[in-house]
């Protein structure tokens, strides 16, 4: 099927894509050819509008035989050169299915998923987060193929940039912090776990689906402990944990809630918990920063009071 359909890049997707960054300006220039060579290569029409995340667009296409469906444009990256894998281990089972997928380009076909309601649009936040907890569940229960990021790499490499990286923080108490998560993985390294984890499993990368209510979508896939997947569901809404008045409270009962529904360890998930607020500690300054972001202090705070 040739299609004459032009393939309109958002605006705003294509500044903050090549923003400071030659080869993402070079892929956005390519991207129009590449989407219509795509859709002929796998029998695809157009339906609708693109739609786009941070890293990727999203085509609504219908497949040959009617089936709906989304193509999905991304640059390889470190970050997205496992998700094919991670989507075939899974095969559907609480995320959504891949239906084709080209290793060179990282071009995937996925089912199509409704990206007007995020999980984020349930208005009742235990709600919402008993459903991420069970989806989460599913997707840690599968041991990790070989050949993905693991767990034990990643906590290494982090050990070894804390001693460059605390004095760029200007407050000593999250200098302090930083220590302390980084204390946390030390103790834990020896254990990293084999779990296949989504790595950013929040309420918007979790879409109402036909063939279950929710799905996962957009994962990073990486091999390592359950309890380091559960910080970006803890930070989910942080508005509404502090209009609570009660924070500690708040990031306590959402932990709880997801240990249990996972069946984890909770010392052990806090201390990888700490790791993950290690490693973004790490990704802001890292990007220029001199201050920890406040929802991060105020969950690992909150876990180490308990």
């Amino acid at each position: 099927m040739s299609t004459s359909i032009p393939i309109d890049i958002p605006d705003a997707f294509a500044a903050s894509y090549g923003r400071n960054n030659a080869s993402g300006r070079a892929w956005i220039a390519a991207l129009p050819a590449l989407a219509a060579d795509f859709l002929d290569r796998w029998t695809l029409r157009p339906e609708g509008h693109a739609w786009h995340g941070m890293a990727s667009l999203v085509l609504p296409v219908t497949r040959a035989d009617g089936t709906p469906a989304v193509l999905k444009l991304q640059q390889v990256t470190e970050d997205s050169i496992g998700a094919a894998l991670g989507l075939r281990v899974w095969n559907g089972n609480g995320v959504v299915r891949l239906l084709d997928h080209d290793p060179d380009t990282g071009t995937m076909l996925l089912e199509r998923l409704d990206a007007a309601r995020p999980l984020s649009s349930v208005a009742d936040d235990g709600t919402a987060m008993r459903i991420l907890a069970e989806l989460m569940a599913r997707l840690v229960a599968v041991p990790a193929p070989q050949g993905l990021r693991h767990l034990a790499d990643i906590a290494a490499a982090m050990l070894d940039e804390v001693p460059r990286a605390v004095p760029a923080l200007r407050d000593p108490a999250e200098q302090r912090l930083v220590r302390t998560c980084a204390a946390a993985v030390a103790e834990l390294i020896g254990e990293p776990g084999d779990r296949l984890l989504h790595w950013d499993l929040h309420y918007d990368n979790i879409l109402a689906g036909r063939r279950e209510p929710w799905l996962a979508i957009d994962p990073e896939p990486l091999a390592g402990d359950p309890g380091f997947e559960l910080l970006p569901a803890m930070d989910n809404r942080w508005e509404e944990v502090v209009a609570t008045g009660d924070v500690t409270g708040a990031v306590l009962r959402r932990f709880d809630l997801l240990t249990e529904v996972l069946g984890l360890d909770r010392q052990r998930a806090t201390g990888w918990t700490l790791g993950r607020v290690l490693q973004n500690a790490l990704w802001d300054i890292e990007d220029g920063k001199t201050s920890l972001e406040p929802a991060q202090v105020a969950i690992a705070a909150a876990l180490l009071r308990r």
